[in-house]
């Protein structure tokens, strides 16, 4: 989890008059999540952050339901999702239910206006493209193969480095956090962890910007889109400190584990949220006892729905796939490797496979928009050529 940090002017005690150079008073906010018992971070702002012009304007955003709701195995295809737009408007959803939901979005340039999810926790996967983060907090620059997580509130806006991007959005009812037995009592990751404090990548350079205007941000709550124009910059902070913040970690810093035989999922662990898990696969080298089957076997997700995005265009127990591809399979059936590629992984040294999984404890549902990319003959892929 992440640790403590600062950046700016805090004064020595909480909650204690804290003035500028010319007397004012600066004003404090306490940002956290679950209450007053979650992490938070406190802010102190040159105005008070609830100058509010004017509101309204909802969006609606629903979520339907794709038509089809037979149950099978999907592949989406999302090459197929058209490029455009900024990195709000750019979402399209693909599966969801009450813990989560699932997009991709493949935005052109920076968006306008300034965003803050109030309703979910995000976890963005940066499959392609760069750019900087920028929040009250400080800027954050990000690049390929970043994992993004903006916890819930926080008003930022991603400026997009020129080039082509293409985002896994994850967004998380519940707090989106390492996973417990990575951790001691105390909240440090323990040595046996696949990544540390150490790999984390915190807010940097403050950003202190006082301006009068109007600031629109985009506020995403109760299933819509809400308009909010401030009278001042919402950067307006000259320190902070706390628990609070957005934050990354490269998929190339997770070091995997490799074991005598294949070993399950869960070891390739990177995130938790309520109902649902988040796993990477990365370049490694296979197991190592002489007979060992690398591939996965055959496994029926009991309680659990696995959608996989493939984050390179190559996998040990998948044909058809390309980069940028999703599937989902679903609770109670059987899935596993494609025909004619158990064998030859037998006496493999490794693979540089590049995935990022997503497995919900509750049932996925399909978006109407998820239709249009549907690779429709996948569910028989696993029928040998001479059936």
């Amino acid at each position: 989890m992440p640790s403590y940090h600062h950046l700016g002017q805090i004064p020595g005690k909480r909650h204690t008059a804290f003035r500028s150079p010319g007397g004012a008073l600066y004003n404090e906010e306490l940002m956290g999540n679950e209450g007053f018992s979650g992490l938070s971070s406190l802010l102190y702002h040159i105005h008070p952050p609830t100058m509010v012009r004017a509101a309204g304007a909802n969006q609606p955003l629903e979520s339907v339901e794709a038509e089809d709701r037979s149950l099978r195995h999907r592949h989406f295809k999302t090459s197929g999702v058209g490029a455009g737009g900024d990195p709000v408007s750019a979402r399209q959803l693909l599966l969801w239910n009450e813990d989560a939901s699932i997009s991709i979005a493949r935005p052109t340039g920076s968006a306008e206006f300034f965003f803050r999810n109030g309703q979910a926790d995000e976890l963005i996967y940066v499959s392609d493209g760069g750019g900087i983060l920028r929040s009250p907090f400080g800027r954050l620059p990000f690049r390929r193969g970043d994992y993004l997580i903006i916890p819930r509130g926080i008003t930022y806006r991603m400026e997009l480095w020129p080039g082509e991007h293409r985002y896994l959005i994850v967004e998380s009812r519940g707090v989106i956090r390492t996973p417990k037995r990575y951790r001691n009592n105390y909240g440090q990751h323990l040595e046996s962890a696949p990544f540390c404090e150490r790999d984390f990548r915190l807010p940097q350079e403050l950003e202190t910007i006082d301006e009068r205007g109007d600031f629109e941000v985009v506020v995403k709550h109760r299933g819509g889109l809400h308009r909010y124009v401030y009278a001042r910059h919402p950067f307006d902070v000259v320190g902070w400190d706390g628990y609070y913040y957005p934050w990354a970690l490269n998929i190339e810093d997770f070091m995997p584990t490799v074991g005598k035989v294949h070993l399950p999922p869960p070891v390739h662990q990177v995130f938790e949220g309520d109902g649902f898990v988040v796993c990477n696969f990365v370049p490694r080298l296979y197991d190592f006892h002489p007979d060992a089957v690398p591939v996965p076997y055959h496994h029926t997700n009991a309680q659990s729905d696995e959608v996989l995005y493939y984050a390179s265009e190559r996998f040990m127990s998948r044909r058809g796939i390309e980069y940028g591809s999703i599937t989902h399979h679903p609770d109670g059936i059987p899935h596993g490797p494609h025909p004619g590629l158990i064998e030859p992984s037998i006496g493999k040294k490794e693979t540089d496979e590049l995935a990022v999984m997503v497995d919900t404890f509750r049932p996925l549902r399909v978006a109407r928009g998820a239709e249009a990319i549907e690779d429709t003959a996948y569910p028989t892929s696993w029928l040998p050529a001479d059936e």
